[in-house]
């Protein structure tokens, strides 16, 4: 691959508009822009990123969440831009210096898919296909169809939603630049691919053919013998390292908060980062802050910094192996030994005293059970629509939803569109009324 292809300012669904006139912002600051303004993005507030919303201490959602990754990622896009500089001598290279700010868009987009309800939402939607009621649609889709749903994706959705021309909107949806979509998609293949070595995918059966025109145009490279598989955008590992430290760090300090973890716990963590000279200094700094939560908000910004560094080390020392598509693995399993040492100790704590703690496992089994309840009354309704019901239950989904498609697959299509944009609480109030037991008031 080559970064004068990679680096494309070119428009999705707005190929053939020329605009002539001067802005201010470049083509990529431009998708940050009108990204961050979005409606999707905004309702990122009220989607559960880790911990319980809301509660007595804030902790991130996937707004906060997505807003420090996306300055993650455009501080490890400058300095592999001037790393690059360094390697290649390059002195004038105009898009070259667009790489933080590509980086940041697409960090601030990567989980716009998401349903709500964390992980476990995908968790819900991927298992009512593949183990409860949602197994009859197999039996009228076609394979590539039902892996879309029975392995669902939130990074194939988030493609799907920046891509998808919706009822009402504009071709091309958000008209972003190839680069900044093909930056977003962390697993460039098809879902029926997921029974082979591939555990996740990056489009549904519905956005391949919009996929395969990006890599083209990009330059991306095909895997020999499958037509709907390729290797990564390079910048992708750029967005994958961002979100990695930032969901890793983050989620410590948030437990640091809600006291699953203790102070002297995750100062040991933090530390072992660092060596000396680095680490005295550190040391230093730390006498002069009595605060707790101010203490650990220092050293989680030292981390940070120091994975910033690391990868983007990392990433510069392997530019012919990414760019070959012959990386294997991560920014952050490849640093160098003490920083990579260090992270899997956190990710050790992290599951054990995170991820299966009461109140994650609480939103789980919510999200769960709201979620499959929404599709099934949601599905029953847009494949038969004839039914009273059904027609009231329709008059709620808003008109840019395709829930009256001709095919099957493009009215599920449209009912997951509508859950996976749904916010916690919006999901709560409409699973409640489903079931009788919330009323409006009058």
């Amino acid at each position: 691959m080559q970064w004068d292809k990679l680096l494309s300012s070119k428009r999705f669904g707005n190929e053939a508009y020329e605009d002539k006139r001067v802005h201010d912002r470049s083509e990529f600051q431009r998708d940050y822009d009108r990204l961050i303004f979005s409606s999707p993005f905004r309702r990122l507030q009220n989607k559960t990123q880790v911990f319980p919303l809301p509660g007595s201490v804030f902790v991130h959602n996937r707004l906060t969440h997505s807003l420090e990754v996306s300055s993650v990622g455009r501080s490890l896009g400058l300095a592999v831009t001037k790393l690059l500089r360094e390697k290649h001598q390059i002195v004038h290279e105009e898009l070259l210096t667009e790489i933080g700010s590509i980086v940041s868009a697409a960090c601030l987009a990567h989980d716009l898919g998401n349903p709500p309800f964390g992980h476990s939402g995908e968790k819900a939607i991927a298992s009512y296909f593949s183990e409860e009621n949602g197994q009859k649609w197999s039996k009228v889709l076609s394979e590539s169809e039902f892996n879309d749903f029975s392995h669902f994706e939130g990074n194939a959705n988030a493609f799907r939603l920046l891509t998808h021309t919706f009822n009402g909107r504009r071709p091309g949806g958000f008209a972003l630049t190839y680069s900044t979509l093909a930056s977003i998609v962390k697993y460039p293949y098809a879902s029926t691919l997921t029974s082979n070595k591939h555990s996740k995918f990056g489009f549904f059966t519905s956005e391949s053919e919009s996929f395969g025109k990006i890599a083209g145009e990009l330059g991306l490279i095909q895997v020999p013998g499958q037509s709907l598989c390729f290797k990564r955008h390079p910048l992708v590992y750029l967005v994958e390292a961002a979100d990695d430290i930032c969901y890793q760090i983050m989620d410590m300090e948030d437990a640091h908060k809600l006291k699953l973890i203790s102070t002297e716990e995750i100062k040991t963590l933090l530390l072992n980062f660092f060596s000396d000279p680095r680490l005295s200094h550190i040391h230093e700094t730390m006498h002069l802050v009595e605060d707790v939560n101010e203490l650990i908000a220092y050293l989680r910004s030292c981390v940070i910094g120091r994975l910033v560094e690391a990868c983007s080390e990392t990433f510069v020392e392997n530019e012919s192996e990414i760019l070959n598509g012959t990386f294997d693995g991560t920014l952050i399993q490849r640093m160098n030994q003490k920083s990579c040492s260090a992270y899997e100790n956190c990710t050790k704590l992290s599951v054990k005293n995170i991820y299966q703690s009461s109140d994650v496992l609480d939103i789980e089994l919510a999200g769960y059970k709201i979620i499959k309840t929404l599709l099934e009354e949601i599905l029953s309704a847009v494949n038969y629509p004839e039914h009273a019901y059904s027609k009231v239950l329709l008059a709620r989904i808003p008109q840019q939803y395709e829930v009256r498609s001709e095919t099957v697959y493009g009215r599920i299509q449209a009912v997951l569109d509508y859950i996976s944009g749904m916010t916690d609480i919006y999901a709560l109030d409409l699973y409640q009324k489903i079931n009788g037991t919330s009323l409006p008031v009058l």
